[in-house]
């Protein structure tokens, strides 16, 4: 597939945001379809994101929720600074995805992107900061294999901290980061490009993301061939990363922020980009993080009736 056809694609989804849809029905948030923490699908499925893109402007929630077309059940949201961890799994060597997605991690917090999830709170009207420390990393060398199960996910994040490679941080977000060579039999490259969830790891409530290299499947799960970091595979990780970070802050446990259908709030705008620049290589960015530029997708802002943005 060639660049150009992608970037038709992403140019499209893009435009829907700006597509007035009919408002819903008030929607009762105790019967709202609960996410599972892999509703972005791919670029060939976009699965929730772009259908959903621009409704429920001014929608009436049901109880517990928002005009803004996302809803609260009653849930946690991720208070304070979060912490980022990432774990390397399989061969990343002379890769320089552990620079870019390092940087990612070190700019994102306090970003006017970022800022997007303070639009969301807990109960008792706690707003999440938008704040983000990139903490520290492990390897795994194959531990599990070159096929992994989502239980294997978790399996890789206990083992990383029960070696004492990673501490125990309930305000943490783990990433298990997978090279090229390395599957998820549960749909990676047909049904999602990454996921979150959480789960209990010796008695601590442990939130947690799998992330695949995109370049075992690129026309699914990269926007772009040639990218604005020289690494394509790497670039659309740093995307990926960035919706499933800011639906941990604001549903780490699935039972917070979610509109009526189970999409979270990056998952209303998963792969669409908005406004784009170009760079010297001829690849496409919409931001700037520390001296690295991206093509990150956008998120949804709960406020003024809801909407797609790159930044608030």
């Amino acid at each position: 597939m060639t660049r150009g056809w992608r970037l038709s694609v992403m140019v499209a989804a893009a435009g829907l945001c700006m597509v007035a849809l009919p408002i819903l029905a008030p929607a009762n948030s105790d019967d709202d379809t609960k996410p599972n923490g892999k509703g972005m699908g791919t670029i060939l499925n976009p699965g929730n994101g772009n259908r959903d893109a621009g409704q429920a402007k001014g929608a009436k929630p049901g109880g517990g929720g928002t005009s803004n077309g996302i809803n609260y059940h009653g849930g946690p949201v991720m208070l304070g600074t979060v912490n980022v961890y990432y774990i390397w799994y399989g061969n990343w060597s002379g890769n320089s995805a552990t620079s870019i997605l390092a940087d990612l991690a070190d700019s994102i917090g306090g970003s006017p992107y970022f800022h997007i999830n303070t639009t969301y709170y807990d109960g008792g009207a706690n707003h999440v900061t938008g704040l983000v420390q990139n903490r520290m990393s492990a390897n795994d060398n194959y531990s599990l294999g070159t096929t992994l199960s989502d239980t294997n996910i978790q399996t890789i994040v206990a083992n990383a901290i029960g070696r004492g490679a990673l501490p125990y941080d309930s305000n943490g977000a783990y990433f298990v980061l997978t090279s090229q060579d390395v599957a998820e039999s549960s749909g990676f490259c047909t049904k999602y490009c990454g996921w979150h969830t959480y789960g209990t790891i010796s008695g601590t409530n442990i939130k947690y993301a799998f992330v695949g290299n995109a370049d075992r499947c690129p026309t699914a799960c990269e926007a772009q061939t040639t990218s604005p970091n020289g690494n394509a595979g790497a670039d659309a990780m740093a995307s990926v990363i960035a919706h499933e970070l800011e639906e941990m802050v604001t549903d780490p446990n699935l039972n917070a922020w979610y509109d009526t259908r189970g999409y979270e709030n990056a998952d209303k705008c998963a792969w669409t980009f908005g406004t784009v620049s170009t760079a010297s290589n001829g690849s496409l960015y919409n931001m700037t993080l520390g001296a690295r530029q991206y093509l990150i997708q956008r998120n949804w802002v709960s406020a003024s009736g809801g909407y797609c943005a790159l930044s608030y």
